[in-house]
């Protein structure tokens, strides 16, 4: 089985083809490149020195200004090729920057000025400005294992100091905990109405959306298109995704009929259970009316550290969403550095691992909570680390994981949910064929002619893509 499902390497190709071009247009272009200094200077004053060399992420890229005053402005552009909706993207990161830097003390980059792509130069797209947060390294550099080169996957050094450990977890815990008393009306995206007003008024516009749209070739219009007032309704959708997903993906999706029934029946059975309400945890989470700020994107490489590991700034807040509790009650799957769904001896290794650092970072998260609660901060409701535990226990950790990530989605299924939920089936390879009698004759009929459908799509190879972003509707549900 495979360990994951895979991209669409058409569409992967496709991706990269136009952002090496633009990359390589923008390095040439010398007169956009002076237009990027000036539009810089225009929103932050001062003498300036130097516009360093671009610096690309995964998503953007971004320009460093450097001024004789000793601060910095950075500019940030969202690569084309990579990102699918570079202006909802923008938006929604500077309304979630604005709005934690408003209600907590987490150290944020200040927005000098968020523009659209009328401000900025001719193909250069919507963009951010933003002082630049002095640092030595990030906190995934610091619990990294030694030897491993810049295009290694990280993956957390197994025998880092446990003194360095609890240090660098401690401090991302006071993070967790503060997003964690973020409390909002509604599941989505949120908007900045005035200068003090915010609103839960747009989609929860997600990372693996985007990958969807740019790996998967999911259509634009088979993604949620409002807010959500439930986690159930909001469990539903993304259970409606998956589906979605397999429907929609040109190549790469299936190697087999076997491989597609097996995705198939996965996916029917995880929208049973959230129709079912099995998803979700209402008695652990009873407040079905307040949801939590949630970043997908949230991670130690964000995470900037100076000389004494100590955290001087979080960044990179794009696809942040109000999301149910459930997210953010589980513990954070990035203790190890590395995915599950990545992890080079498999799964079941990847949670034996992370169940030893989980007792570690519980340890420093219930410290936290305690000082916090002496000094007033914090109540006993808003503690974290007994809904995480418990998430771990119960497996629901790995519901939500599931839930969002789509393409580790079949793993994560057949390895730790499907027991869980429909008992013994024997190995995951073939509990498949067992779990067909749980289908309804509706759906056991329309697997042949799905699975008919997909095997002809195996027989040659197209692209199927929306790179153009388009407008999203503002409808609720």
């Amino acid at each position: 089985m495979k360990p994951r499902m895979h991209f669409d390497n058409i569409a992967w190709e496709e991706s990269e083809r136009i952002t090496d071009n633009w990359v390589e247009w923008l390095l040439a272009d010398e007169v956009t490149l002076r237009a990027i200094g000036h539009l810089i200077l225009k929103h932050r004053s001062g003498v300036p020195e130097e516009l360093g060399d671009p610096k690309a992420g995964y998503f953007n890229i971004s320009f460093r200004m450097k001024y004789v005053d000793g601060g910095s402005a950075i500019i940030r552009f969202p690569k084309p090729g990579a990102t699918m909706f570079p202006e909802e993207k923008i938006r929604n990161e500077v309304a979630a920057i604005r709005y934690i830097q408003e209600n907590t003390s987490i150290p944020m980059p200040f927005i000098l000025h968020r523009g659209t792509a009328e401000e900025s130069p001719p193909g250069m797209g919507p963009f951010i400005i933003m002082e630049y947060i002095d640092h030595e390294t990030n906190m995934s550099r610091a619990l990294n294992m030694p030897g491993l080169g810049i295009e290694d996957r990280p993956r957390l050094d197994p025998n880092v100091d446990a003194g360095k450990l609890e240090i660098l977890y401690g401090q991302f815990a006071d993070i967790l905990l503060q997003l964690n008393k973020l409390s909002l009306p509604r599941i989505g995206s949120l908007e900045q109405v005035d200068d003090f007003t915010y609103d839960v008024a747009r989609r929860p516009l997600s990372i693996h959306m985007n990958e969807l749209v740019r790996l998967g070739t999911l259509p634009r219009s088979s993604l949620p298109n409002g807010t959500f007032g439930s986690a159930s309704s909001y469990f539903d959708a993304l259970a409606e995704l998956h589906i979605e997903h397999l429907t929609h993906q040109r190549n790469d999706a299936i190697d087999s009929a076997t491989d597609c029934r097996r995705k198939y029946v996965a996916r029917q059975l995880f929208r049973k259970l959230s129709s079912d309400r099995r998803l979700t945890a209402p008695t652990r989470h009873p407040d079905s009316t307040s949801f939590r700020l949630w970043c997908d994107d949230l991670r130690p490489s964000n995470v900037l550290l100076n000389a004494d590991l100590q955290i001087v700034g979080v960044i990179d807040w794009e696809f942040t969403y109000a999301a149910p509790a459930e997210f953010s009650s589980a513990p954070p799957w990035w203790l190890l550095l590395e995915q599950p769904e990545y992890w080079p001896d498999g799964i079941e290794e990847w949670t034996k691992v992370y169940d030893h650092r989980l007792e570690t970072f519980l340890k420093v998260l219930t410290k936290r909570e305690e000082t916090l609660i002496e000094s007033g901060r914090l109540s006993e409701e808003q503690r974290l680390s007994e809904h995480m535990r418990e998430s771990w226990r119960s497996g629901d950790f790995w519901v939500s994981y599931a839930a969002r990530k789509n393409f580790a989605f079949d793993a994560i299924f057949w390895q730790k949910l499907d027991e869980r939920f429909f008992g013994p089936a024997g190995i995951p390879e073939e509990s498949w064929e067992d779990r067909i009698g749980l289908l309804n004759g509706k759906q056991k009929q329309d697997m042949e002619s799905f699975v008919e459908r997909k095997l002809e799509e195996m027989k040659s190879r197209v692209l199927a893509w929306e790179p153009d972003e388009e407008s999203e509707p503002r409808v609720h549900i």
